[in-house]
């Protein structure tokens, strides 16, 4: 996989406007190359279903087809990037900001379900790993340029962040999710 960030265009954005797509991204990324077949087990889809969605990806740039794992009978894809960021100011045509809303509301409903679930494992983790997982959130008054400041600030720490090749090492999820309280901002209050 391409360790870099895809920055996607409204029309790239459309291939992510589905959950089920966000979901096998996601998928290929942190399980590595898969078929059709193996990922609609994953998802409960059927194959049909999943090779669509796969094609859809591919066609916008998010999946390859991993050709050194293929055969004559299974087709693999492999992620093509390792992260994908949004640019949330997005473009002035309406049609593109419906598209970067539709993705949004993918991206939330995935991250959602993957924060549930890491709720519900919560007491099936090892002490060690239960010590290393935190579900905190912080309300504080800035100004849009101090909270850009803060997310960038934020996000370049991410990025600094070396990936260890240790037995004792396992897929962990950062996420950043930055936003004005919502009715706090343009409602009148």
């Amino acid at each position: 996989m391409d360790l870099t960030s895809i920055t996607p265009s409204p029309q790239q954005m459309k291939a992510l406007t589905h959950p089920v797509r966000v979901r096998m991204l996601g998928l290929l990324r942190i399980d590595g190359p898969a078929t059709a077949t193996t990922l609609a087990a994953r998802l409960g889809l059927n194959t049909g279903a999943t090779s669509y969605h796969l094609r859809q990806l591919a066609q916008a740039g998010f999946v390859d087809e991993a050709t050194e794992l293929g055969n004559a009978r299974d087709r693999w894809w492999k992620a093509a990037h390792q992260t994908t960021t949004t640019d949330t100011a997005g473009p002035a045509e309406p049609e593109a900001r419906d598209t970067l809303d539709a993705y949004l509301q993918s991206v939330v409903v995935v991250t959602t379900e993957r924060l549930q679930r890491s709720v519900e494992e919560l007491p099936l983790l090892p002490e060690e790993w239960r010590d290393a997982t935190t579900y905190s959130d912080w309300v504080v008054s800035l100004t849009p340029r101090r909270a850009r400041a803060v997310i960038e600030q934020l996000m370049a720490a991410m990025q600094e962040i070396d990936e260890e090749d240790d037995d004792e090492a396992a897929p962990f999820v950062l996420q950043l999710n930055a936003f004005p309280y919502p009715g706090k901002v343009g409602s009148g209050s």
